[in-house]
């Protein structure tokens, strides 16, 4: 199975406190409702993301084969007030926008992208208003806001799909963000909808809400971070195959040893690998044979082996365990996964680990299967 991992092209944070900041190169995207005490106005900021159209097409055109799925992810570096279930919403954008080149509260403040009250710059054209009978819209409050706060669709062009795309949140939950978007990818890639990017937005019920025990506030990590944690579009399709010798065998075993063929050890960012492996039972059957047992080559099982990729310094998994997109092919040399590099942070150490379910026992192989991604 396959994965590949596009970043942002650009993104940014709008804030109703302060309607003409651009944060366009800050570290954090924020999504929030907050009431100050000082005057108890509750302030409200909103996330927007883009990918690029030309990217999404070329993978889509020349990687994938088959069905595929898209999924956004934004990886979290603070959240609070987060004590009820509290929906977080995502929309395809209506407007064009600027990225601009602010961070938080600079002094003085940069007004040279996007912000609450427009999608240029300060003194530029703002928001489109829209209305949901007209296929796209916006919200604000103006008790407490000038309007503005981006524009989005409510549904594709044709009526198919109808957004926003959800996420629940609640005190005990992972606050990690991924969201199913193949919908809002195919309507971009089509032409339904012209690729603006995504906006993130709590619900109108907590937005502008004045009760102070309604306060959520979630920062994830922009692309303008210096973690590992950028956001990013993942594209996943199924490239299993099962092609294997004439005669082979399988192993059925819990108990085996299995290497890496071909690890080269360091990697372009921008290459692919095809990892092949190298696998034997670890209590092999006696047999009389003329030659040796460790000579022959064993598969694993169809439709139960599979791999995932971990940071070697966070053990952090860059791509988990998945039974739809990471199982492991075979063809006539032995069983294999690719690995598209450009999805994995350059400069850093990755381990490689494969989960193999048989006799009823899931084990999971991790025997230092370690690589490095470089820039080039």
């Amino acid at each position: 199975m396959a994965v590949y991992k596009l970043f942002p092209s650009k993104d940014t944070a709008l804030y109703s406190m302060f309607p003409s900041m651009n944060t366009g190169i800050d570290p954090i995207n924020q999504v929030s409702n907050l009431n100050f005490a000082i005057d108890s106005a509750p302030t409200v900021a909103r996330s927007i993301i883009q990918f690029d159209s030309d990217e999404i097409a070329n993978v889509l055109e020349t990687k994938v084969t088959g069905s595929w799925d898209a999924y956004f992810k934004s990886y979290i570096a603070t959240a609070q007030g987060i004590v009820e279930n509290s929906i977080l919403e995502a929309y395809p954008l209506h407007d064009n926008w600027n990225n601009g080149t602010g961070t938080y509260l600079d002094v003085p403040i940069t007004t040279d992208g996007a912000s609450w009250i427009s999608p240029a710059y300060a003194g530029g054209i703002s928001w489109n208003i829209g209305g949901p009978t007209i296929g796209y819209t916006s919200s604000w409050n103006p008790l407490y806001s000038p309007q503005g706060g981006g524009s989005w669709y409510v549904s594709s062009s044709d009526g198919s799909v109808n957004y926003p795309i959800k996420q629940t949140f609640n005190l005990r939950s992972d606050k990690d963000l991924t969201l199913g978007v193949t919908s809002m990818v195919e309507d971009w890639y089509s032409g339904s909808l012209p690729n603006y990017g995504i906006i993130l937005k709590w619900e109108n019920t907590i937005e502008f809400n004045t009760n102070k025990q309604i306060q959520p506030v979630l920062q994830y990590y922009s692309i303008d971070t210096n973690t590992i944690y950028p956001p990013q579009l993942e594209i996943r399709w199924d490239d299993f195959e099962w092609n294997p010798t004439s005669s082979i065998t399988v192993i059925s075993q819990p108990n085996a040893f299995i290497g890496l063929a071909e690890n080269p050890g360091v990697f372009y960012s921008g290459s692919i690998n095809r990892f092949r492996l190298n696998c034997r039972p670890k209590y092999p059957a006696q047999v009389w044979s003329t030659s040796s047992l460790y000579t022959k080559q064993y598969y694993l099982p169809s439709g139960s082996s599979y791999y995932a990729i971990k940071d070697l310094d966070t053990d952090e998994y860059v791509i988990d365990f998945d039974s739809n997109y990471t199982q492991i092919s075979c063809d006539y040399t032995s069983s294999y996964f690719d690995i598209y590099m450009n999805g994995l942070e350059p400069e850093r150490y990755y381990k490689i680990l494969v989960q193999v379910v048989a006799s009823g026992s899931t084990t999971i192989y991790d025997d230092n299967y370690y690589f490095k991604v470089v820039n080039g």
